[in-house]
């Protein structure tokens, strides 16, 4: 269920810096975080809950089978359409996109609430199947909705935009500097920037590529269902698209929940420095130690293994996917002694966890990803995915000075110079205003090195109506993470279920005694 497994966690808030890091090595260029910005001309705070899709331009929709690589999907019978949406929302009759959409009917017709829609995260990941990855962890509570998954629009298999092809990757040299390493990065980004916004007719669509209009869209998949309203869940980024949508339609959010949040008062280069320090606290002991002991010889010589060349950027990379989880504690020891053994000459086979984050470095899927981040990171105008300052040499003096407080991941989280700093077009909407009493459902994990409980406590204090579930664990993703053999956190699960199904929110904030690890 969870948007990412072990291996790839934090690709949302982290996913920039998976793109910072593989231009390092001359892999592919920068990629995104999670937050998709917006397209209209009002604020959302001031928006009307009328104001989107018109209630009867919708036509009924064309269910079928979903395509053959919805594997999921159809192994459970459901079934697949596309929405017809205004490319700009505020020119219903101009030109329109494709959302693809899916539906798992409610299995109790008679008891049956309603539509609910989610979103994995990202910005950049796809979610046809996600709503119905949730099953799962929802229990009987999915017996009451019809679960629609969508993708955003441009991924996946809604209008997808692509960018040009990426130049073959270069194998690193045997030696480097953090400053020859900055500048990879730098050049990383302004090519994906000439890849994407220049290919084909990508400058006419990519300034309607924003949370915003991803906003506008999931209305018209409610009203092209014919509903009144929409439930939702959504995490990470996720979760800032579904805050997002509260403001712009308060009046059609039903039952929402919110799972790692961020504050919506700062830029997404701002969230990524602020979780810096938290992912620094998550490092202890003999790890530590040895970790700064590879970073100070990849920042001149980078480390071989498997035939590669690990620079520090990458290694940084590979570090701060690991400390997300505490679960991935005996895995971040395992790599880190495989790195050391590469580092002394050893000739080594990669362990399991390193193979696998060594296959995601060079893999499509991870390509894919950093392209839909750029997009809507670019297309925002400030929170929850832009924000991103053009001059390279704020990204190189922010390096610089976090090295002192921040040796292993400072670097990482102020470095990550985004292709927007070379984009051809501005936003078309400033960042969304949060402030309304829409009721809602907060999840944290009280140590979440992705996204600080900081930012959490700034969203529920603006969404006045919101209850916040606190889990004491170190975690990015709160609910179902016993569907990923992590460890659960029953009390934010039945919190979720119980709101879900029966419209009740907890009477005040809860705090979730720390759960034990499954025996």
């Amino acid at each position: 269920m969870r948007v990412t497994s072990a291996v790839t966690a934090g690709l949302g808030l982290a996913g920039l810096l998976a793109a910072g890091a593989a231009g390092a090595t001359g892999a592919t260029g920068p990629a995104g975080p999670a937050g998709v910005p917006g397209a209209s001309t009002a604020p959302a705070s001031t928006a009307p809950a009328s104001a989107g899709p018109a209630e009867s331009a919708t036509a009924p929709l064309d269910w079928g089978s979903c395509s053959a690589g919805q594997k999921e999907l159809n192994a459970a019978g459901a079934q697949c359409a596309e929405v017809t949406v205004p490319l700009d929302h505020a020119d219903p009759g101009g030109r329109t996109i494709r959302i693809a959409v899916s539906r798992v009917k409610a299995a109790s017709p008679g008891e049956r609430r309603g539509i609910l829609l989610s979103n994995p995260g990202g910005p950049g990941g796809t979610g046809l199947a996600h709503t119905l990855a949730l099953r799962p962890a929802l229990k009987d509570a999915a017996d009451h909705y019809d679960l629609i998954g969508f993708d955003p629009r441009f991924l996946g298999e809604s209008t997808p935009i692509t960018c040009g092809p990426a130049p073959r990757p270069a194998p690193s040299a045997a030696h480097t500097t953090p400053r020859a390493d900055f500048e990879a990065s730098v050049r990383a980004a302004r090519d994906t920037a000439r890849r994407c916004h220049g290919h084909g007719d990508n400058a006419r669509l990519l300034p309607y590529a924003s949370t915003r209009d991803v906003a506008r869209d999931m209305d018209a998949i409610r009203a092209a269902l014919g509903e009144r309203k929409l439930s939702y869940y959504g995490v990470s980024y996720g979760a800032d698209l579904g805050a997002v949508y509260t403001q712009m339609f308060p009046g059609r959010a039903d039952r929402v929940v919110l799972d790692s949040s961020t504050d919506p008062e700062a830029t997404q280069y701002e969230l990524f420095q602020r979780s810096g320090a938290p992912a620094e606290r998550a490092l202890r002991g003999r790890v530590r130690e040895d970790v700064l002991a590879l970073l100070a010889r990849a920042e001149r010589r980078p480390v071989p293994v498997a035939g590669q060349r690990l620079t520090a950027p990458l290694l940084r990379l590979l570090f701060k996917q690991l400390v997300q989880h505490e679960e991935n504690d005996p895995a971040l020891a395992s790599v880190v002694s495989d790195l050391k053994r590469a580092a002394a000459g050893e000739d080594v086979a990669p362990g399991p966890t390193l193979a696998g984050l060594l296959a995601l470095l060079s893999s499509p899927e991870l390509e894919s990803g950093m392209v839909g981040g750029a997009i809507f990171m670019c297309g925002d105008g400030g929170w929850p995915a832009g924000g991103w300052p053009e001059n390279p040499g704020t990204y190189w003096r922010n390096m610089q000075r976090s090295r002192a407080s921040q040796p292993v991941f400072g670097p990482y989280v102020n470095g990550m110079i985004a292709p927007c700093a070379f984009w051809g077009s501005e936003p078309r909407e400033p960042a969304t205003r949060i402030g309304n009493g829409v009721p809602v459902l907060m999840l944290q994990a009280r140590h979440d090195n992705n996204v600080p409980y900081e930012g959490a406590l700034a969203l529920h204090r603006r969404l006045t109506g919101s209850r916040l579930v606190t889990a004491d664990i170190r975690a990015h993703g709160v609910y179902g993470r016993g569907n990923d053999g992590l460890t659960p956190v029953p009390c934010a699960d039945r919190a979720v279920n119980t709101y879900l199904r029966d419209g009740r929110l907890p009477a005040g904030d809860v705090t979730c005694a720390r759960p034990e690890a499954p025996r």
